[in-house]
């Protein structure tokens, strides 16, 4: 009687709930740990206090945002998975460590603002570049699972074609912003905000939503 003993292995698979539930959580435990390092601190009147504390609403805006718009994308991305298999869920272990350790460059740019040029430069590319790996690798999540064909049979999800469509223009916005961090780092984080609100506001469904399919005002 014939056995399967030499015949190749095939690709182990697992179901996605777990994963799901998992990174769920690190990223709720990621957006939770921000508010952390918005304060109030002395010297000055209660007015003072809450103006100068501006660096910390500031770089909380942006990490809240690029942890949403990945959460809203990741959550494109794994609804449309039938499984997982085990290089997927390290590529989604990479991807949680860079959302994981965001609050300690957000804590970084808080306390580097307005300590001098050294601080802010450091600040500035260390955030960019951990907002940068963080859509890579969450690209390549998406990479791995078409070529792999880990998805379900069907259209993608509106969000995450919205996050695919803007992955190039991102990528080099983040590059160019991280070049800039050198010379002029307290700009940059602003432009840090811009593109996170960028990926934030949903361009395509809005304007869908606006003018239908046909393009033309409903």
């Amino acid at each position: 009687m014939a056995t399967d003993e030499n015949a190749p292995p095939s690709r182990a698979l697992t179901d996605k709930g777990r994963m799901e539930a998992f990174s769920d959580g690190v990223m709720g435990f990621a957006i939770t740990l921000l508010v952390i390092d918005i304060a109030l601190r002395p010297p000055g009147s209660p007015l003072h206090q809450f103006v100068q504390a501006w660096p910390s609403y500031l770089a909380y805006l942006v990490s809240f945002f690029t942890i949403g718009t990945v959460w809203i994308a990741h959550n494109g991305l794994t609804d449309g998975l039938e499984r997982v298999d085990p290089i997927f869920l390290r590529l989604n272990l990479l991807f949680l460590l860079t959302i994981a350790f965001l609050p300690f460059p957000t804590r970084l740019v808080v306390e580097a603002l307005g300590r001098g040029t050294g601080w802010e430069r450091l600040a500035a590319i260390v955030y960019g570049v951990t907002l940068l790996v963080t859509r890579l690798l969450f690209s390549a999540m998406g990479a791995y699972a078409r070529r792999m064909g880990l998805r379900a049979a069907g259209g993608d999800d509106p969000d995450l074609q919205e996050a695919r469509k803007k992955f190039r223009y991102v990528v080099i916005a983040y590059v160019g912003t991280i070049l800039l961090g050198l010379a002029l780092p307290s700009v940059a984080i602003f432009f840090y905000l811009a593109i996170a609100v960028y990926l934030f506001v949903p361009f395509g469904l809005v304007a869908r939503d606006l003018f239908g399919r046909g393009g033309s005002p409903r």
